[in-house]
């Protein structure tokens, strides 16, 4: 009887663990304004990981005055689907010690995708892109709305 209370307690202290370790992880919730300030990205729970959209543009209409479109993409078939609303931020997992680390972010200006681990630094938020591994990539620093 007292390995069983034993293995329960246990079990419950790394349950406690488990969703300290989440909470902590949400941190990033919230929106963020891009490095440039051209756009904001609200970052939202999806799953087990962090995803993030396109919730404001600053110049949301193109020179036709229709709203802008992902026309770089290299699949002529997502080209027509709308910046605003975009999902550019995905399987971003929080590793601890305010890291996050697994993610895909694409660049809607480039149309491409790229590897993305982040680290929140109070109301500071910096994310790097990169190609294969971290070193060859570049660092966007983007800023909290509050």
């Amino acid at each position: 009887m007292k390995r069983v209370f034993l293995v329960l307690a246990l079990l419950g202290s790394v349950m406690v663990a488990v969703s300290a370790l989440a909470d902590e992880g949400d941190a990033i919730l919230g929106q963020w304004l891009t490095a440039e300030g051209r756009s904001v990205v609200e970052i939202y729970k999806c799953g087990d990981s962090y995803c993030g959209k396109i919730v404001w543009l600053k110049e949301p209409l193109d020179k036709e005055g229709k709203e802008k479109t992902d026309i770089h993409n290299p699949d002529e078939s997502l080209r027509s689907r709308k910046l605003m609303g975009l999902e550019i931020l995905h399987s971003l997992k929080y590793k601890g010690n305010n890291e996050y680390k697994g993610g895909r972010i694409y660049d809607p200006q480039k149309g491409k995708t790229y590897k993305c681990k982040a680290k929140l630094e109070g109301d500071k938020l910096k994310l790097r892109g990169y190609i294969g591994f971290s070193l060859i990539g570049r660092t966007s620093t983007w800023t909290r709305k509050h």
